[in-house]
């Protein structure tokens, strides 16, 4: 199994919320992104693929990442596959693991965390917000602040996932 280790702890724990509270602290950008899928949904649980357009989101590009959910294994947990992956998301890891299984080419503290993330969206049809402070390999400081919003063309089940994250980092 090939993947990047790149956190070593998350300093605040778990944080994760599926509330809109954290639209008050979280970097400006990331809000952006939700409003925009907020609005795409038109009345809807989540929007289609096709209501996001990438002209929309073009200053946000660089951060995106588009997951496929490709059903469930024998556990009744989601595949996941990266679809699109930002030209910095891709720089952040040193590769770009697009048409890559998530479990292989994640990038977050384990299989486990990420796994959890991904599972909440896909289970609840809605939003996560997730910020993550830790030590990068090459010991800086980072804090993390991540969304990950719920697509569907059936508007039940959720079919892909569109990931944003913001992040500030200190040597």
């Amino acid at each position: 199994m090939t993947r990047v280790a790149i956190f070593r702890e998350c300093r605040n724990g778990p944080r994760r919320t599926t509330g809109r509270d954290f639209l008050a602290d979280c970097p400006p950008r990331l809000a952006e992104i939700f409003r925009y899928w907020e609005t795409r949904r038109n009345g809807r649980s989540m929007p289609r693929r096709r209501d996001i357009s990438p002209e929309d989101l073009r200053h946000h590009l660089p951060r995106v990442l588009l997951v496929d959910v490709e059903g469930v294994d024998e556990y009744g947990l989601g595949i996941y596959r990266y679809r699109v992956i930002g030209t910095e998301e891709a720089r952040q890891r040193g590769f770009d693991p697009t048409g890559r299984l998530v479990r292989e080419a994640f990038f977050g503290p384990d299989w486990e965390n990420v796994q959890l993330c991904y599972e909440t969206v896909r289970t609840s049809g809605s939003f996560l917000y997730d910020p993550c402070d830790y030590w990068t390999p090459k010991e800086n400081w980072r804090r993390e602040h991540s969304i990950f919003l719920p697509l569907s063309e059936d508007g039940e089940t959720v079919s892909q996932i569109l990931v944003y994250s913001a992040f500030s980092e200190q040597a």
